[in-house]
Order: structure tokens, then sequence, then C-alpha cells
């Protein structure tokens, strides 16, 4: 199988796109110089790549290709660990998804921290929310989970923010739902929706990454609405260490303040 290479990609790029890896790029095509791609080469995928070349146009989750029943990457990952590391820069300066920590890790560290505000059953229909939604719209299980703790430690009550957009719930999605007593599993399961999927009014972290093509930038988009390729801890008008910490959660680091 082959693919054409479009504006912006990158060996990473087409690596995330294709849920294959930057190794198995690499040793399927051994004569490709890597940083001098040229828009309309054609290079070689390995086997099982999936070639949609949709370019991150929006029609489907790049990155992972899920949204098929999937929970995308319940399995494998490091158990985690380690002290907070500064990254800066673009994403290729960022972990590797093939370098984060496992699920099971990265939900036992996370979930102590939500429970210091939600109970331990709310917690639990948290869980299942996110890979009920990572199920259906391919977007990787532990990227749903580090955006709730970055946007509300995993409180179900948090208040909404509103700088002239109106972010409520579990993920502040793009006026999206809040939490409902009446309705704790409903409620819950569409905020993570929100956040991930979407909604009528804004993108949620889908549409993101098939914008964008991998996930830092997707996180940049998410919290700021435009992405400075070149440097993610540029603000854009919202919080300069977003994309920085979500990739220490990822990684399983820890630190002060976390």
């Amino acid at each position: 199988m082959s693919y054409t290479i479009q504006s912006g990609d990158t060996f990473w790029a087409i690596a995330q796109k294709l849920g294959i890896s930057v190794d198995a790029l690499q040793a399927a095509n051994p004569g490709v110089n890597p940083t001098t791609l040229q828009v309309g080469q054609t290079i070689n995928l390995p086997g099982g790549g999936n070639n949609n070349n949709n370019g991150g146009n929006g029609s489907g989750p790049s990155p992972s290709q899920g949204g098929d029943g999937k929970i995308v990457g319940a399995e494998g990952g490091s158990n985690g660990g380690g002290d907070f590391v500064p990254y800066a820069g673009p994403a290729s300066a960022y972990p590797n998804p093939s370098q984060w920590a496992s699920y099971s890790a990265l939900w036992a560290q996370n979930s102590r921290l939500m429970k210091f505000n939600s109970s331990d059953a709310e917690v639990e229909l948290i869980h299942r929310a996110i890979e009920t939604v990572s199920a259906s719209s391919g977007v990787d299980v532990r990227a749903i989970l580090v955006i709730i703790v970055q946007e509300s430690g995993g409180n179900v009550r948090v208040g909404s923010t509103n700088n002239g957009v109106h972010n409520p719930g579990l993920m502040q999605s793009h006026n999206g739902v809040s939490f409902n007593p009446a309705d704790p599993e409903g409620s819950i399961l569409q905020m993570v929706r929100d956040g991930t999927e979407g909604t009528r009014d804004g993108d949620g972290l889908k549409q993101l990454l098939a914008r964008y093509g991998n996930y830092y930038e997707a996180f940049r988009g998410y919290n700021s609405g435009s992405v400075n390729k070149s440097d993610l801890n540029d603000p854009v008008g919202a919080t300069g260490d977003y994309v920085q910490k979500a990739a220490n959660r990822l990684m399983g680091h820890s630190w002060p303040g976390m």
C-alpha cells in the first residue's frame, strides 16, 4: 500500500494519522529522507497501514482510525512514573503516543485525584463513559482521561467558564451539558461525549485530531481555539502550559499541585 504526501505531513504525523508506528513507516521507506518530504511524493505503508489519505479534513478520527467499537489505547503502554518534564516546541518534540503510560496506570493515578471532588460511584461512571466514548469516537482513551483531568480534575459538579463561549462540564465543552444529579449516568456520559465528539456549537477532540493530525496540536486547539504549531506552549490567549501538562500526565509523571 502507498500514501501520497500532503501539505504539513511528517513521518510522525502520518504514523499518528494512520495508526502505525514511526519505526514501521521508516522501515518501509529505507530510501526516503523524512526531513525532505515533498507534497505529492508517494511513500510505502507497512502492512496493516490504513491508507485513507484524508489529510485531517474532518471526515473521521484520523490518528486512531477508530470508532469501530474498539477502546483505543486500552492496551499497551508503560508503567509511567517520573518527574515533570518541560516539553516545548512543536508536536514532534513531545513524546510519541507509543511512549505514553498504560491506561490502567493512568487511571489508577488520576482516579485518586477525581475522588477529592466526586464520589466513588461518580468516578466509576466517568470511567465507563470514557471507555464508551473512546469506542464510539476512535479517540485514545488516555487522551480523553487526561483532558478531563486538565479541565475539571474529574469534578462532576465543576462550574462553567464563559469567556465569550459557555464551557460546562467535565471537559468544559463548547456549550454542552452540565452534571444532572437526577441523571448522573446519562449526564456524565454526555459531558464526556460533548468534549470528545463535539457539540453542534463547537469541535471536540475527535474533530481537532482530524484537523491537526496529532494529539498535541489537538490539545492546543481544544484549549485555545487556534494553534502556533512551532510552539505549543504559546497560549494563543489561553493556558500556556496546557499541552505541556497534558503530555506529562500522559507519561504518568507527577509533580506538586498536579
